[in-house]
């Protein structure tokens, strides 16, 4: 196609939003004219589910739960019965604001030092990506508090982490989140870091915050031993959609954003997302662009290439909205169907170094999303400092956009771009709430339910198994009180088929010292096993 037909194609299929400033262009897709009219019936279907999902149908009947995410930014929209849901949502967002207006003015304080000067924030998941990328995305010079993050049962993360705070751990305001209370991976991070707050003679309960479901584990606990604050998790918001809850409003606003920003960034996107005029809905025209490219089916990959290291969370962010909602077996007449899209990226320009490399000559098994920001800083300067005469640094970062746009489209690869004005909070919350509405619409089109996660659970499931073997093989080589190997384990414990489950849980014993030893591939207890040895 000629140039002067792809401005032509440029103007035809360009969609802005102009409210939240937002514009998406799929002009570089390769979808034929008789395209539209082939989805509009389909389409139609995905426009009524989403306004019975927003009217508070039954929308993951998996859980027999609502899915509610769009009424946190607009909760005159939520079902007006006896919860109250949308007074619910006010009163936490004030609450929120209230409570960092608190920390920030010192009223709220630690016990041995005179205000909070950092928080970390424990979580996993939703629980931590979306306010990853909130904080990463809008950090400034001028932030309240510095935010640090853990969100992996590592514990050597958790010595990184430990270790930067130092002894601004009196200093710190630990906010733990967790639906459930129960997620393993956050509660041994709260664990060790009760351990370091206890080393340093702190009160961790003085300093510490939940954010979870009423009456759930860390509920009880937070309650019992009288900690800070508790904030609440509701069941109609999951995690990977929860950024717009008090899961990513709390920390934000303690960093010190302004979160009515990002909820009206939002809210205007979800406007602007609601109309049916599909080539006028940015998240509609983004979800049919999926099916085009994959063929309803996930056969191509989406690369993921913001042109702003702002964003380079947000194609990890993007993982899990997108992959977790959409990878699923079985479709909701329980047919097979084995769906998803596979989410990956960096940043630009930098990819050009890394991958594009591939994606203009290697395999065509993607298709890109660019994401473009006009403005280059975020504070902007009287005058620009140019770098050669005429040209910006920012100049060189958007001509890489363009020139990389069109060595692909050369090759016949496919590409989306959404740009951005300038990127804060309200433009923020306009690219999260595109991205959730197009996921919905996307699910509506190929017939699954994005709301829930049984992979996930078996996943957490399967590991509380290998927990309970490895009790049972230490317990067995107590008692034997000689050494055996994997396979001679496997059989005296009845499951000679997990030889080599066994033998990976012994050489992670062995290698921490955690009484095990193994000689000539096999393994004893230690006489005193209850000591490293």
């Amino acid at each position: 196609m000629d140039q002067a037909a792809l401005w032509k194609r440029y103007q035809q299929h360009r969609c802005p939003c102009s409210a939240s400033g937002l514009t998406l262009d799929i002009s570089r897709m390769t979808f034929d004219d008789g395209f539209f009219d082939r989805m509009g019936p389909d389409l139609d279907q995905a426009y009524d589910a989403m306004e019975r999902l927003e009217a508070g149908a039954v929308a993951n009947p998996d859980e027999n739960r609502m899915v509610g995410h769009y009424w946190l930014r607009a909760p005159n929209l939520a079902p007006r019965d006896d919860r109250g849901i949308g007074d619910q949502i006010t009163t936490v967002i004030s609450d929120v604001e209230s409570f960092a207006a608190d920390v920030h003015a010192k009223r709220i304080a630690p016990p041995s030092a005179p205000r909070f000067t950092d928080l970390l924030l424990i979580g996993i998941g939703g629980s931590a990506l979306g306010p990853q990328l909130v904080a990463d995305t809008l950090a400034t010079k001028r932030d309240k508090l510095a935010v640090h993050f853990l969100d992996n049962t590592d514990p050597d993360g958790v010595d990184r982490v430990a270790a930067a705070l130092g002894r601004r751990l009196k200093s710190t305001l630990v906010l733990v989140i967790s639906k459930s209370g129960g997620t393993p991976e956050t509660r041994n991070c709260m664990l060790e870091i009760e351990q370091r707050f206890a080393a340093q003679q702190l009160d961790f309960a003085a300093q510490a915050v939940a954010v979870t479901r009423r009456d759930s584990r860390l509920d009880v606990h937070a309650q019992q031993h009288r900690w800070r604050a508790r904030f609440p998790m509701w069941d109609w918001v999951g995690g990977r959609t929860s950024v717009l809850s008090a899961v990513g409003l709390l920390p934000a606003a303690l960093q010190g954003v302004n979160i009515r920003k990002l909820l009206e960034g939002a809210a205007e996107m979800d406007e602007c997302t609601r109309r049916h005029q599909t080539q006028k809905n940015p998240a509609a025209l983004m979800a049919l662009m999926w099916h085009h490219a994959t063929d309803g089916r996930g056969n191509k990959d989406m690369v993921m290439l913001p042109y702003k290291d702002r964003l380079i969370l947000l194609s990890r962010y993007l993982q899990q909205l997108v992959m977790e909602s959409l990878g699923k077996g079985h479709d909701l007449d329980g047919r097979s169907v084995f769906q998803g899209i596979a989410v990956y990226g960096n940043k630009g320009s930098t990819d050009q170094h890394a991958y594009v490399q591939q994606l203009r000559d290697g395999l065509d098994n993607f298709f890109v999303t660019f994401v473009v920001v006009l403005q280059d800083r975020i504070r902007q300067t009287a005058r620009e400092f140019e770098v050669e005469p005429g040209h910006t640094s920012g100049d060189y970062l958007h001509g890489f956009w363009l020139g990389t746009r069109e060595a692909l489209y050369e090759k016949g690869r496919q590409s989306i771009t959404i740009t951005v004005n300038k990127l804060d909070a309200r433009s923020l919350g306009a690219l999260i709430a595109l991205f959730e509405r197009a996921v919905g619409f996307y699910a509506s089109l190929i017939n699954i339910n994005a709301y829930h996660q049984p992979g996930v659970e078996a996943g957490k499931k399967a590991a509380t198994q290998v927990l309970d073997l490895q009790a049972q093989i230490v317990a067995h080589l107590a008692a034997l009180a000689s050494s055996a190997a994997p396979d001679e384990i496997a059989r005296a414990l009845g499951c000679p088929q997990k030889a080599e489950t066994i033998y990976h849980i012994l050489e992670h014993l062995a290698a921490n010292q955690r009484g095990i030893t193994r000689s000539r591939g096999k393994y004893r207890v230690c006489q005193n096993h209850a000591v490293a040895c």
